[in-house]
């Protein structure tokens, strides 16, 4: 179990970003040879981005359940679109699979969320917890003055 850090803290990361959530859900649960191409393809997805910093991903967290849901973290919506249109990386084939093998015919279901963060339009705070989240990414600083409440942090950058 990762070590927790023991005292309330809170996030700073330069300029603007880009918070990326994704899923999929099964609705055919059956159909094994219909999902399980789709669960494995975001691990190797993750695992080419975490060896490219020059793609602009910084990272992501993982939340568990069945399916799980995956948020990551980008320097920018471009560099996410380029990773999204590169034929040579992992997202393309899984992307031309998926409409190959499943498209709309009900059987897994796919997900997802853009939100573009304007710098210093975001807060969050973590307190007995490992590094999680945002925090993965980002500089962890303690909770203090200003930074003591919800709208202090995020009011930081007016």
């Amino acid at each position: 179990m990762p070590n927790t850090i023991n005292q309330r803290m809170t996030v700073q990361i330069e300029g603007s970003f880009v918070v990326f959530m994704i899923g999929m859900r099964i609705n055919r649960f059956w159909k094994f040879h219909k999902w399980v191409p789709v669960a494995m393809a975001m691990p190797k997805m993750l695992k080419e981005l975490s060896q490219k910093p020059e793609s602009g991903f910084l990272g992501f967290q993982m939340y568990g359940g069945v399916p799980p849901v995956i948020t990551q973290y980008w320097r920018s919506f471009e560099h996410l679109e380029a990773y999204a249109k590169d034929r040579t990386g992992q997202h393309y084939p899984a992307w031309k699979a998926f409409n190959q093998n499943i498209r709309s015919n009900g059987d897994v279901g796919i997900w997802h969320e853009t939100y573009k963060v304007e710098a210093g339009a975001y807060e969050c705070i973590y307190n007995n917890m490992p590094v999680y989240g945002l925090g993965k990414v980002g500089e962890l600083v303690p909770v203090s003055g200003r930074n003591e409440t919800a709208a202090g942090r995020v009011l930081k950058a007016e």
